[in-house]
């Protein structure tokens, strides 16, 4: 039996709630080793038939606090630079496309690669006293795992370059200002309310969920009429559904669904 410790602590629960604990002390830096385990998790969660949500967040102090800098040393030239982040991009974009959510928990220091690994999360929920930001300008360097094209994207250029340039941190609050995170919860909440938010999605059609994960990730990149073209061909698809036809009967009916996934 092998002893090589884990870096992403993986479990599920009878509703289909996954956990992803990234587990490095003191502070979940992601070495090229961390990286190998959390991607082996997300794919594992990805293909896993009962896994109908994912909360991911990091043990202890930390969710995730950047990038191992010990590994930037040696990585002198472009191709090496460039090269070095494969890794981290293939990771966030495994998230990203997943066709399950995945609900980050910022349980405190979320920065760098910790920050760009949340962006990567379909909902964000922070601990009000989190601290997150894009330090690497301080450095010499900048976001590298897709830090500055999600934060763009998802805050508006302005508040993005404000980031990105200083390096500073904001509190979970501040971040639920700035609409990095969906919502900051009271200090020490914040994997729990990640829990029951993920144990709500969970119990709702896998395939509803899934089309409703293609129309808000895939239309924005769409011509506004294409993309709503797109999002009626998606509805028309569900209408074909088992799920869709229990979904109505329940609610005429006055009881909870019982989706089957179908």
């Amino acid at each position: 039996m092998s002893t090589e410790k884990k870096f992403c602590d993986y479990t599920v629960d009878e509703r289909g709630v996954a956990l992803m604990v990234v587990n490095n002390p003191p502070m979940n830096t992601l070495s090229q080793g961390v990286l190998a385990d959390i991607k082996d998790a997300i794919t594992r969660a990805n293909a896993d038939p009962a896994v109908r949500a994912v909360v991911f967040t990091g043990e202890g102090k930390a969710f995730i606090a950047g990038a191992d800098i010990n590994e930037f040393v040696s990585k002198n030239t472009k191709k090496d630079g460039a090269g070095y982040l494969e890794n981290g991009q293939q990771m966030t974009n495994l998230i990203e496309n997943a066709d399950k959510p995945y609900i980050a928990a910022i349980n405190g220091f979320c920065l760098g690669g910790g920050m760009e690994t949340a962006l990567a999360c379909h909902i964000r929920l922070a601990d009000e006293t989190a601290q997150i930001g894009l330090p690497e300008i301080k450095l010499g360097i900048i976001p590298g795992y897709g830090g500055t094209q999600r934060s763009a994207r998802l805050i508006g250029k302005g508040r993005a370059l404000e980031l990105i340039l200083s390096g500073n941190f904001i509190s979970g609050r501040q971040a639920e200002l700035y609409g990095i995170v969906n919502r900051a919860v009271p200090q020490g909440q914040v994997v729990e309310e990640a829990k029951k938010l993920a144990t709500a999605i969970a119990a709702r059609s896998r395939c509803a969920i899934k089309n409703a994960l293609r129309a808000v990730s895939e239309g924005p990149a769409m011509e506004f009429t294409g993309a709503m073209t797109f999002e009626r061909e998606l509805f028309g698809e569900l209408c074909e559904t088992a799920d869709k036809k229990e979904g109505i009967a329940a609610f005429l009916e006055k009881r909870d669904a019982k989706f089957t996934d179908r």
